[in-house]
């Protein structure tokens, strides 16, 4: 069990030596390092690591880093002072330089490594070993375990420079990608949808790397060009980033015995788990194989209500291997992400991703990911076949599971008391064959309009509508009526009121992100919190001005746009 320090305060943090009073490392302190690495953390070069929970590492500061942002939120949450992330030694650390944090904190971060499956199988090609042993935190080191008010947060450097899972490559995020993931994590979690967090974003304003990106208005699928970008670290915040990836190492591990300790790290690991996130809902008292099972119902619990939120939203993650979903189950690494536009079942902003990580795929996504995680606990169980039962009853019950969870955020979002199947089949045809935008249509949907008019504002022009507009208005005035027929019957104010709750009027629109690192890039940080203020508040109805440039559909010209409507790469 984690050992909690002795004091807590909830007064207001201002400066790097009363953060560092917080700190309490316990992924450090209870699980084990690999026996190969160096205790100064200076362990840069791909090489396979075979035993261990992590790997110490120290990061490679960014060269004169400058501030762009930080999360107001977060650090309200966390009683940081807004003027402790403009602070020389707060800069210094979260933009990669812990050599000189004050005690206890540590002068080495840590790495660590997992497996990679894609939609339920196991892969190694991606290992340069070929072996699973090299791959893991190629570019992400964490720097900072802390107990703040009562709640344990893991802070991690996305950007902070090569570890021995970088694979050759150099550990680096570049200003563009680093852009996108501190202002989607705050954004999602403005929007109710659990998530990792954003803590702050600096830039070196002299240090490059080149990245292969797309050139100004291709609509090539790949990117065409190697582009000069600057460099930039983001920190993310977290109870824990333990990934079901992770947990296949370890089970993968004792499952073939590949070395004396696997069977004890793999329980080490899962408890370490347990303690981080799940504290809360599993009794410590318990033996291991009942709380095993009790982590999988939990889990189950968490992944597929974090499915339905992602849908509700308009979501799509892109990339959902088991390395991307994180065991607290929460929205974890934000690398090819996008928000759907225009509604489309199979919208994937990857070219790389397919059909199975797709939108309205991502709950079977997350199928395969979580029967990835319960095979990595079964080796635990071998002796407790009453266990090893429950834990394949769990797993089998996750479709019906998922379709209820499902099922009751469709109904939510139509303003219905309970799910209707032939309303919802007719509206997602209608929606596809408009085609519509599909937050401003919800939006609409929740003034409760009395005729279409309003929906219409979420309506793009296309060959199908165009080809017969009065039929399709028809079809929409139809369906209409029979929302009407079907809707809770609590007053217009109040049911428009619980609809905009569940129902953002501003969404992500990488097309306005764009511009906002663009200027970056050229010193410029104004668009980037612009964007930080309206997507942290987006049910709010806000002014004339924010609603003229962010509640509108997407233009024309930013249809099939390499880097806008689709990337090859997320870094």
């Amino acid at each position: 069990m984690i050992k909690q320090p002795p004091q807590e305060t909830a007064s207001v943090v201002e400066t790097i030596d009363e953060l560092a009073a917080l700190a309490n490392y316990s992924l450090m302190d209870s699980l084990n390092s690999d026996p190969d690495s160096k205790a100064d953390g200076y362990d840069y070069a791909p090489r396979q690591v075979f035993t261990g929970h992590y790997v110490p590492v120290s990061p490679t500061p960014i060269e004169k880093p400058e501030y762009i942002a930080h999360s107001k939120n977060l650090f309200c949450e966390l009683g940081f002072a807004d003027s402790m992330a403009q602070s020389v030694d707060f800069i210094r650390m979260f933009s990669g330089d812990i050599t000189f944090v004050p005690e206890p904190m540590r002068k080495v971060g840590w790495a660590c490594g997992y497996a990679l499956s894609i939609y339920g199988t196991e892969y190694h090609q991606q290992c340069p070993f070929q072996t699973g042993n090299g791959y893991g935190d190629g570019r992400a080191i964490s720097v900072l375990e802390a107990v703040i008010n009562g709640q344990r947060w893991e802070m991690q450097l996305k950007g902070g420079g090569r570890t021995p899972y970088c694979r050759g490559a150099d550990g680096r995020a570049v200003l563009r990608s680093s852009v996108r993931e501190f202002l989607a994590q705050e954004h999602m979690h403005a929007l109710g949808v659990p998530t990792s967090r954003s803590l702050s974003l600096y830039v070196s304003k002299t240090e490059k790397v080149r990245r292969p990106w797309y050139s100004e208005g291709s609509h090539s699928r790949d990117p065409d060009m190697l582009i000069s970008e600057p460099v930039a670290i983001s920190t993310r915040v977290a109870p824990s980033f333990i990934r079901v990836g992770q947990l296949e190492l370890f089970g993968r591990r004792a499952r073939k015995a590949e070395h004396p300790h696997a069977m004890e790290e793999l329980e080490q690991i899962v408890l370490h788990l347990i303690d981080r996130e799940y504290e809360d809902v599993i009794d410590q008292t318990l033996v291991t194989a009942e709380k095993v099972v009790l982590l999988a119902q939990a889990f189950r619990g968490r992944l597929t209500s974090l499915m339905a939120n992602w849908i509700r939203v308009g979501y799509c993650q892109g990339n959902f291997n088991s390395d991307n979903c994180a065991a607290g189950g929460f929205t974890l690494d934000y690398g090819p992400f996008g928000f759907c536009d225009v509604f489309n079942p199979q919208y994937q902003p990857w070219t790389g991703g397919g059909h199975h990580f797709s939108f309205l795929n991502q709950p079977a996504a997350a199928e395969r990911n979580f029967h990835m995680f319960c095979s990595a606990l079964r080796p635990l169980l071998t002796a407790h076949p009453d266990c090893l039962r429950q834990l394949d009853e769990i797993g089998n019950d996750f479709s019906d599971v998922m379709r209820a969870e499902m099922e009751k955020m469709w109904a939510v979002k139509l303003g219905l008391g309970s799910f209707h199947p032939a309303l919802f089949s007719e509206l997602a045809t209608l929606m596809a064959q408009t085609p519509v935008d599909y937050t401003i249509f919800f939006r609409e949907l929740s003034a409760v309009p009395d005729d279409i008019g309003p929906l219409k504002k979420g309506f793009y022009n296309s060959s199908a509508y165009n080809a017969d507009p009065e039929g399709m208005d028809r079809r929409w005035s139809e369906w209409l009526t029979k929302w009407k027929s079907l809707r809770q019957t609590c007053s217009r104010e109040d049911l428009s009121r619980q609809m905009k709750l569940v129902n953002p009027k501003y969404s992500w629109r990488e097309w306005l992100v764009v511009p906002a690192y663009q200027q970056a890039a050229a010193g410029n940080y104004s668009l980037i919190r612009e964007l930080q203020d309206v997507m942290t508040q987006p049910y709010a109805e806000q002014s004339r001005t924010i609603e003229e440039k962010y509640y509108r559909r997407k233009p024309l010209e930013f249809f099939e746009l390499g880097g806008s409507s689709h990337y090859s790469c997320s870094s």
